[in-house]
């Protein structure tokens, strides 16, 4: 089984301030980038990586990053939106491929054995995502703020990566949201505008997605937990 991963990391960050792009921000010392991509070098059921960057950043990130881990097979342009971007990735990986990963760039946390068993399910379902229970209290508002009911959050998750899927099944959920012009916010949505079901998988409350400044913060906390190192105050 030939298993290759699309790795998203477009996005300008702009939500994160300044000019860096927040997959090439550091932590720890290293770039958010480095430690997604350790985890895909260390998984052994993953052949190879695409990762997806902005245009003005291809050029460098092709001559830092490309066989760099030596997973990283291409890198390639992104597109206008996320979506555009791995589907991008997709297109660039080979017809042999079998099982398909997509993990965000700046989920730097992400485990080998979390890699692993989302593409055991997805080799045995079809299609996988990985999530973790909402146990906060939800509240719908209105458009001034004011509070019109409490949400029950029973059987609602709040949805991470990676998310995996069988190859032929991920192509044909892109071309119906194509034909459709339709738009998900991950490629778990695009399945289910196929009709098609989707499985999920316990995912872990520390692989957070690096999108503000406050983030980082957690991130380096959770790093140096991680890692054994105590923490500074």
């Amino acid at each position: 089984m030939k298993v290759s991963a699309v790795i998203p990391a477009a996005g300008m960050g702009l939500r994160m301030g300044g000019n860096i792009p927040k997959q090439f921000l550091t932590l720890s010392g290293k770039p958010l980038l480095h430690h997604t991509l350790a985890a895909f070098q260390q998984c052994d059921v993953v052949d190879s990586v695409v990762l997806v960057v902005p245009e003005k950043e291809l050029k460098n990130t092709r001559e830092k990053w490309l066989g760099h881990p030596a997973i990283v097979k291409k890198v390639i342009q992104g597109g206008a939106q996320r979506q555009d971007s791995v589907r991008n990735g997709f297109e660039a990986l080979g017809p042999d491929t079998d099982i398909v990963v997509v993990h965000d760039g700046v989920r730097p946390f992400v485990t080998p054995d979390l890699i692993r068993k989302s593409v055991q399910t997805a080799s045995d379902f079809g299609a996988v995502i990985t999530a973790v229970p909402v146990n906060d209290t939800l509240k719908k508002a209105d458009a001034q703020g004011v509070v019109e009911c409490t949400v029950s959050r029973d059987h609602l998750w709040r949805v991470q990566t990676p998310q995996a899927f069988r190859y032929e099944l991920l192509r044909e959920a892109f071309e119906k949201a194509g034909r459709d012009g339709f738009y998900g916010t991950d490629e778990g949505s695009l399945i289910e505008n196929l009709g098609r079901e989707v499985k999920i998988i316990p995912g872990s409350e520390l692989n957070i997605k690096i999108t503000r400044s406050e983030d980082l913060l957690l991130g380096e906390t959770i790093f140096n937990q991680m890692n054994g190192k105590p923490r500074t105050s």
